[in-house]
């Protein structure tokens, strides 16, 4: 009797769990707490940059195309790009920063940084681009020679709120140059939109802005003004930093917590563990940076120093933009690196919690 009353007993617990499972998927509740995730298109091609003018969007994508993309229905349109000097794509050089001017709407211009060989050495330059029907043309050239090579170029571009030029440069795999102020390779630079150097720079007749970097992918204001940037370490201890003019970083001669005279320390660093932090986007004092080998986008928490993974179903992630409540990603599942699927790599729109 007892054992029938245990096999009675048995079986309305197995019919109550069924229900449970029924009503209430596992899976349904994750994709529920995953921010209403929406992809807006699909079989992008390493995209590098993303910007957004009303309801369209514009990517670069590393091999040397912009990708017109319209929101409503992701619709792609390809449009190619006139430059005066062959863009490599090799490594991790190509088409890597891109951004449409403040005025874009009206003049139709953006700036670009790609990679480029002369003389047999691989460098970097930044310029200035403008749309004609569905073909970018070169129209000035802002800087050249930013030394290059198959790792670490930097590449990130953003206009800040003093109308200035900001841009990345890694030290080309040449640790020293960080160090040199004299050497645009390892900083981070800043210029008028015309290319010249604005008299309030930390060094004189110079465009760098701060150095000591080793491969900052990163550029962000907060809404006091304040600079911070994303920045890849040697194998972990990789880094997000305030950024003041004239600072050094300390690349190579400091990492992660270790300190030295003159030399500035991280707000966060990934100690052992590697997140490979490119772009960065800020709202609410709170920072999301897009993760390649970390596979998520982490978000730090200015006002109580705390982080946390904001998303990790991506992939590897390249670049974040956000617009009100919704933050737009780009993945880079096609870079070499990562794990292909068959419609990366994607444009994500992602509902911010309210």
């Amino acid at each position: 009797m007892i054992f029938l009353k245990k096999l009675i007993l048995l079986f309305i617990f197995i019919l109550f769990m069924s229900a449970c499972s029924t009503d209430v998927p596992s899976e349904q509740v994750t994709s529920e707490e995953t921010f209403l995730e929406e992809v807006i298109t699909t079989d992008l091609d390493i995209p590098w940059n993303l910007n957004k003018v009303e309801n369209t969007f514009y990517v670069s994508e590393r091999s040397g195309i912009i990708i017109e993309i319209h929101g409503s229905n992701g619709l792609k349109i390809d449009q190619t790009i006139n430059v005066t000097k062959e863009i490599l794509h090799e490594g991790e050089g190509g088409l890597l920063g891109f951004i449409v001017a403040p005025d874009f709407e009206q003049s139709k211009v953006a700036f670009a940084y790609h990679t480029y060989t002369q003389s047999g050495l691989v460098l970097n330059r930044i310029i200035a681009l403008e749309l004609e029907e569905n073909t970018w043309k070169e129209v000035a050239v802002l800087l050249e020679e930013i030394p290059g090579g198959r790792t670490h170029n930097g590449g990130r571009i953003a206009i800040g709120p003093d109308g200035k030029l900001y841009a990345t440069t890694g030290d080309a795999g040449q640790p020293d140059y960080s160090q040199d102020t004299e050497n645009l390779a390892g900083k981070i630079l800043r210029m008028e939109l015309d290319g010249t150097i604005p008299n309030d720079n930390p060094f004189d007749y110079s465009y760098v802005y701060s150095y000591g970097h080793r491969n900052p992918q990163g550029l962000a204001w907060d809404e006091n003004g304040t600079l911070y940037s994303s920045e890849h370490g040697p194998t972990g201890h990789d880094e997000i930093n305030l950024i003041e003019p004239g600072n050094n970083y300390g690349w190579p001669i400091i990492k992660g917590d270790q300190q030295e005279t003159n030399m500035v320390t991280p707000l966060f660093h990934s100690g052992d563990e590697t997140w490979a932090p490119s772009g960065i986007a800020i709202k609410d004092n709170k920072i999301y940076v897009a993760n390649l080998r970390g596979l998520h986008i982490r978000m730090f928490n200015l006002t109580d120093r705390t982080e946390s993974i904001f998303y990790e179903y991506g992939g590897r992630l390249r670049d974040v933009l956000i617009e009100e409540n919704t933050l737009y990603t780009i993945t880079n599942n096609r870079d070499g690196r990562g794990t292909p699927q068959d419609d990366d790599d994607k444009l994500i729109k992602i509902k911010l919690s309210e």
